[in-house]
């Protein structure tokens, strides 16, 4: 352990991996594969609605959003978890702890209002779809990325203002593999009951809320497909939205297995298997669960291929 004057820790000590040491090298070239696949697909996906006209509607627009923050929230975790996995020593300076908590809260916060943003647009593509083009121009667009990332931000900065308060002297030892808010409050040497219950509800209220809105569009759209005699255009309009429930379901199972469980619940070694699936295997799917149910995307991807492949003199 590092101390300053017997009361500051320096730096910190990630023991995440530490009881699978013999497994870290395979772990490494597992988890590298994965990364670079996560970033090739994401990489393809923003590329290809960047390039094709036929991919400017407004739902494409926020998936190339979505596709680029899942792309941060992985830079921000992985690079230096695999930098861990082939290091003896597994440290973080104080101040490499404090921007990697604050980026990854701000994206995770920011990424479940973009969830919301994206129900939101099924909504008015479902339930106004004659003036779905007017009603969600890019203006409007952009004003609903610009509030998902406002409302991660003030949710964050409450957050990472109230655990950089709580003292940071019993130990430097942290039993994660990156700077997340549980196992980082279990390092405090004191933190009130009133300061843990504040951390806890607002972490709460930035999965909640958005949840709250998915759920009311979700109502409406559900009313407005009820609606539809034809079974066949039931299916059709409900099946625009299956991609975008999947996504949902996987996000928030993790997160709320995470943040949302008693704090007398809590397990490291639970909390570090299922950061795992939400660091990098969700960024991986989530780009295959939307571009695979969605045939105007594979349309596209074959002529962007197709161009790159034979370019046009």
């Amino acid at each position: 352990m590092e101390w300053v004057n017997e009361t500051l820790v320096r730096e910190f000590v990630f023991l995440g991996f530490s009881p699978l040491a013999r497994l870290q090298l395979l772990l490494f070239v597992v988890f590298l594969l994965l990364y670079l696949f996560t970033l090739g697909t994401n990489a393809i996906m923003i590329s290809t609605i960047i390039q094709d006209r036929a991919l400017h509607a407004p739902m494409d627009f926020f998936l190339a959003v979505i596709s680029c923050s899942e792309t941060c929230h992985t830079f921000v975790i992985v690079p230096k978890m695999l930098a861990d996995l082939l290091a003896q020593k597994k440290t973080i300076s104080f101040l490499g702890f404090a921007i990697q908590m604050f980026s990854f809260l701000f994206l995770g916060c920011s990424h479940s209002f973009l969830l919301a943003a994206v129900s939101y647009d099924r909504y008015m593509a479902i339930c106004n779809p004659l003036h779905y083009t007017v009603l969600m121009g890019h203006g409007v667009c952009l004003g609903l990325v610009a509030a998902a990332c406002t409302c991660g931000f003030t949710f964050l900065l409450v957050i990472t203002c109230l655990i950089f308060h709580l003292p940071f002297h019993s130990s430097n030892q942290l039993h994660h593999f990156f700077c997340d808010t549980s196992p980082v409050l279990k390092l405090a040497s004191y933190h009130s009951r009133l300061s843990q219950l504040v951390i806890f509800m607002l972490a709460v209220f930035a999965l909640v809320i958005p949840l709250l809105l998915i759920l009311v569009s979700y109502i409406c759209i559900i009313s407005a497909i009820l609606k539809i005699l034809s079974t066949v255009g039931r299916y059709k309009t409900f099946s625009t939205c299956a991609s975008h429930l999947i996504v949902i379901t996987v996000h928030y199972g993790c997160a709320s297995f995470i943040y949302l469980r008693p704090k007398f619940n809590y397990s490291s070694n639970q909390d570090i298997l299922t950061s795992v699936s939400y660091t990098i295997l969700t960024p991986l799917l989530n780009p295959m669960i939307y571009n695979t149910r969605n045939k105007e995307f594979k349309s596209a991807l074959r002529r962007v291929m197709g161009q790159t492949s034979y370019p046009i003199n």
